[in-house]
């Protein structure tokens, strides 16, 4: 019996007018994590009370481990923290690889959550140095935030526009100015709708996070909960990333896909060339420093930051990432224009 052709499946999933088809370029599940990507022991430039530990103590502490489909990393929530220590081990991971413009679909299950917690998935120039090259943050919040807060940071002379016309989303901008050195580092940013990030988000099965990037596009995320599968509401290439990496194509993030939460549109106030090259990613997890430290004392969380780190273990039991699959698509040059060719008889 002959498989289902995957290529007009696709096909049938892809919106009529596509101005952009992509390939495949990296699918990172279960144990690839472990050997494509470097593992960070560096102090932590945010100034956490966290440290960062290597693979080898990650996987010896049970820090982290991989299945066939499924990839965690967590901080340590067994120990009091040692006097004269950097702070509680957590782990900072960094991809090997790099990708410029990029559609990027993320399969979370779960992500970290609770008091001092300051969690991210982002991206950074892979030649910098820092903000040259630009910072996405794809993920990013604090303590017991509720919505994720997506956000550039980069050299000066990028700035947004307000929401209107030339930038409608579904979410709320929070900051416009994009450039590094303005307001300590607060960047441009746009709070993501309910279900988005930490506790809400690990409550209802975790989600899809998608991001497009490049110079016609600018930069554009969406977000689905599990929640919404149910109502199949999630476009069948995130919900189902193997089938396009069967066929080596994705369909553009377009109208079909609905509203994005987050629009970045560059131009003349925000170069894309001048502001955005080549990216390596990061998954990481500290706490307290120099956000979640200093919201902590109105974040309704209990006692100092430091002494929940250092003394309270039993804290941090749901501060992990919990990663079912990343693929990474990249443009094709020329995206085809005639029909698929026919599937293979034999």
């Amino acid at each position: 019996m002959r498989p289902a052709p995957v290529l007009p499946l696709l096909a049938a999933l892809a919106p009529a007018a596509r101005a952009q088809l992509y390939t495949l370029a990296d699918a990172y599940v279960g144990a690839s994590f472990l050997s494509t990507w470097s593992w960070q022991t560096i102090a932590d430039p945010t100034h956490g009370a966290v440290n960062y530990v290597d693979l080898a103590t990650a996987v010896a502490h049970n820090l982290t481990y991989a299945t066939p489909d499924k990839f965690v990393m967590r901080a340590d929530s067994t120990r009091v923290v040692a006097n004269g220590t950097r702070g509680r081990d957590s782990v900072r991971i960094l991809s090997d690889r790099a990708y410029a413009d990029s559609l990027l679909v993320l399969d979370l299950q779960h992500m970290p959550q609770g008091c001092a917690t300051w969690s991210a998935f982002w991206s950074l120039s892979q030649t910098g140095p820092w903000p040259a090259g630009g910072e996405i943050d794809v993920i990013e919040g604090v303590n017991l935030q509720t919505g994720n807060l997506m956000s550039l940071h980069t050299s000066p002379n990028c700035t947004m526009p307000a929401p209107g016309p030339a930038r409608t989303m579904t979410g709320t901008a929070t900051s416009t100015i994009c450039d590094a050195d303005h307001a300590d580092n607060e960047g441009c940013g746009v709070a993501g709708p309910a279900l988005s990030y930490a506790a809400d988000f690990n409550a209802a099965g975790g989600g899809w996070f998608a991001v497009q990037r490049g110079p016609t596009t600018g930069i554009r995320a969406w977000f689905w909960s599990r929640q919404d599968a149910a109502a199949a509401a999630v476009p069948a290439a995130v919900r189902f990333p193997l089938v396009a990496a069967a066929a080596g194509l994705t369909p553009d993030g377009d109208a079909a896909w609905g509203e994005p939460y987050a629009v970045f549109p560059t131009g003349a106030a925000c170069g894309y060339a001048e502001h955005f090259d080549a990216h390596q990613f990061v998954f990481d997890l500290t706490f307290c420093g120099d956000w979640a430290g200093n919201a902590y004392p109105s974040s309704g969380c209990p006692g100092t930051c430091t002494d929940l780190v250092n003394n309270h273990p039993e804290a941090f039991t749901e501060a992990y990432w919990e990663v079912n699959g990343l693929y990474i698509y990249t443009p094709l040059e020329e995206p085809p224009t005639g029909p698929y060719p026919p599937y293979p008889s034999s």
